[in-house]
């Protein structure tokens, strides 16, 4: 009993010392920061308008891909403003984001609120799914009745990855929420209603094709690359789901959390998304500095690593079941043949 005092003690202070050592990086740059966010949303709007504007199809098509990757880098530059960490204290950023918010689908209170909670909970088994996939161990999945299997197998299927903008972004993001207590979610009803006015306006104004470039594709594989990295980033072969009694802030970003190693193009879009052990430690680091903070940071730099590999994604899909005997993520099949076994 004394020795397991004394190791949660040095656990919470190993907590502690790894985060002061990221408290030196957790500070902006307000000019570096308006840089990337000035010029991530003026390359956004000026593919956006070569999506609706080139005079022939490939060309427009190239321009809504394009237009795809930098929606990315811009949702993170939304993603750090919400975690405070970039021009909190800006007006026009405020505008802008609220904006932008309309535009990605992504209300802030209902993302602030749900994001918070993961920040605070992941790798907990016995969290409530808000803000993530929801994850179930062996023992829970053979006392799940058919409906919560069904409904746990549909909501971490490939599929709903891929149909990220109705399946995260719209039903999870902005309807659920709003559904389900209108009065703290209001934004949410304002959110919806300006997605919809500004597919109608293309539609209207220019026709489908300009609806279909501008948003409406765009939208679908900005969403469906987002939703796969927030999915990999918590569902990988070698990731551990920590008991409450044991779990801390740095293991939570160390154990259950992953390093997505990529290029350098791939880094830039995704804004550095990659190094989200470092982002789970201290969400206060501007995007910009997160690979900064890995290089200075011994302790930072043996993550649990995956990649883009078709062999790393179909491991992570492979992850659908903690196994608390095994002491990792097993696949249905996998439990099913262990089960008969025994």
């Amino acid at each position: 009993m004394v020795e397991e005092v004394r190791e949660a003690r040095s656990d919470v202070q190993a907590d502690r010392d790894l985060f002061k050592a990221t408290l030196p990086f957790g500070v902006e740059s307000v000019r570096t920061s308006w840089w990337v966010v000035g010029s991530t949303f003026l390359m956004l709007l000026a593919s956006l308008l070569g999506a609706a504007l080139a005079p022939a199809w490939p060309l427009r098509l190239l321009f809504s891909i394009l237009s795809a990757l930098l929606m990315l880098r811009a949702f993170i530059t939304y993603h750090d403003y919400m975690h405070n960490a970039i021009l909190s204290r800006s007006r026009p950023a405020w505008w802008l984001f609220r904006l932008y918010a309309v535009f990605a689908l992504t209300p802030p209170r209902s993302w602030k609120n749900s994001h918070n909670f993961h920040h605070g909970h992941v790798g907990k088994i016995d969290a409530a799914s808000v803000g993530a996939f929801t994850m179930m161990t062996t023992d829970m999945w053979r006392d799940a009745s058919l409906a919560a299997r069904i409904a746990y197998r549909v909501e971490r299927h490939p599929l709903t990855i891929l149909g990220g903008y109705f399946t995260i972004f719209f039903l999870s993001v902005t309807v659920l929420p709003l559904l389900r207590n209108p009065a703290r979610h209001w934004d949410s009803l304002l959110v919806l209603l300006g997605h919809t006015t500004l597919i109608a306006a293309l539609w209207i104004l220019g026709g489908f094709d300009v609806a279909f470039f501008v948003v409406l594709l765009p939208m679908t594989i900005a969403s469906m690359i987002g939703s796969y990295l927030f999915f990999a980033q918590h569902s990988f072969e070698n990731m551990r789901v920590l008991p409450t009694e044991t779990w801390t802030s740095r293991r939570a970003a160390m154990e259950s959390s992953s390093y997505l190693k990529l290029n350098k193009v791939m880094r830039w879009f995704t804004g550095n998304i990659g190094y989200h052990h470092v982002h789970h430690l201290n969400v206060r680091i501007p995007f910009y500095r997160l690979p900064e903070v890995m290089e200075a940071i011994p302790e930072l730099q043996s993550p649990a690593t995956i990649t883009l590999s078709l062999k790393d994604i179909r491991a992570c899909f492979r992850c659908c079941l903690w196994d608390e005997g095994l002491q990792r993520m097993v696949s249905y099949r996998e439990f099913a043949r262990a089960a008969a076994a025994a």
